[in-house]
């Protein structure tokens, strides 16, 4: 087969590779028919994340079908069309009896194209396939339930669950890409009054306009603190997430939570961030960290059914397998092409 092979910060490869195959019992072989790209990859290859070795196979989100399986599987046939949930779940360990199955102790989490190769291939093995897989409802496409293997339950549990927004809030978001952007799609869901969304990218600001944002901030030209200020009669936000990863973006989004309010940090961080106790201590913040569960997945993808939510409007670009490396380009350099999500599929 063929895949998207690391080999060290800033080098990866569209590769021969050795099919996958059957490890343990609870394991199945899944047909990757279409795969995405996802900000955390981009910090792979920035060298973000030192436990990716030489030679893994990127990628933790795609749909596919079923092609082999382990003897203990009960859930799954072959045949069966299949989300590839980007965090894996043993199932029985006290953090996925928790639902925490992003802290799984059984062998899971964020393992695919962290630890063990991953689905940006022809072929993927997905481990404790019955808890990590979601079969596929009749009429819901691969573009619009593939953004539920991470983006989506990322900004609804990550953002909007832990920045605890409720009906009326006033909430601002830093940072427009395919994360803050579905945070604004989820936070909707609990009728917040403003959403607020900062950037540096006209075109992303756009988007998140057109995706129901009802202010957005180029902070490049306007100071975000002010405009906070003289929407909340100087109070500031109820909830700010912060969904950059960086050192500058978590501290604004400290200055920009009113007292009392919630911080929810999404962003992957590659650097050390300032935490201002000295300053915040008297403010009764609530800052909350998190890695996806996906513990979500389920009720987003009766949301997708019931069309609460359709996630296709971030879909900007569209490549096929033999055009990986392509697609890498058009979504690293995001401020130049206005890539949200790029989809590559099977041809």
């Amino acid at each position: 087969m063929h895949a998207m092979v690391y080999h060290g910060p800033g080098t990866s490869a569209w590769q021969e590779a050795p099919d996958p195959t059957i490890h343990e019992a609870t394991d199945v072989i899944v047909r990757v028919d279409t795969v995405t790209i996802c900000g955390t990859d981009l910090h792979i290859l920035k060298g973000d994340v030192p436990e990716v070795t030489p030679g893994r196979i990127l990628g933790h989100e795609a749909v596919g079908t079923v092609t082999e399986i382990g003897s203990a599987v009960r859930t799954l046939r072959v045949g069966d069309r299949v989300l590839v949930s980007c965090i894996s779940s043993c199932g029985t360990c006290r953090f996925c009896r928790e639902s925490r199955y992003g802290q799984c102790l059984g062998g899971g989490g964020w393992i695919l194209g962290h630890l063990i190769d991953g689905t940006q291939a022809e072929l993927v093995r997905v481990p404790f396939a019955d808890t990590s897989t979601h079969r596929i409802p009749d009429g819901l496409s691969d573009e619009r339930i593939l953004m539920l293997a991470d983006i989506l339950p990322t900004s609804y549990e990550v953002g909007v669950r832990n920045g605890r927004v409720g009906p009326g809030d006033v909430v601002a978001i830093i940072g427009a890409g395919p994360i803050g952007l579905a945070a604004v799609m989820t936070s909707k869901l609990y009728s917040p009054s403003h959403i607020v969304v900062i950037d540096i990218v006209d075109s992303r600001l756009d988007a998140a306009h057109k995706l129901g944002a009802d202010t957005v901030i180029n902070s490049r030209t306007t100071d975000a603190s002010a405009a906070i200020a003289a929407l909340t009669d100087g109070l500031g936000a109820d909830v700010v997430m912060e969904a950059v990863g960086t050192p500058e973006t978590f501290e604004l989004a400290v200055e920009l939570v009113r007292a009392g309010g919630h911080v929810a940090n999404i962003g992957v961080h590659g650097a050390p961030a300032t935490l201002h106790l000295e300053k915040i201590w008297i403010r009764d913040l609530t800052i909350t960290t998190g890695l996806v569960d996906t513990s979500t997945t389920p009720t987003l993808i009766r949301l997708l059914e019931g069309w609460q939510l359709d996630p296709t409007a971030l879909v900007t670009h569209r490549f096929g397998f033999d055009e990986f490396p392509a697609a890498y380009d058009v979504f690293a350099r995001a401020g130049e092409t206005g890539a949200l999500k790029v989809v590559i599929a099977r041809t």
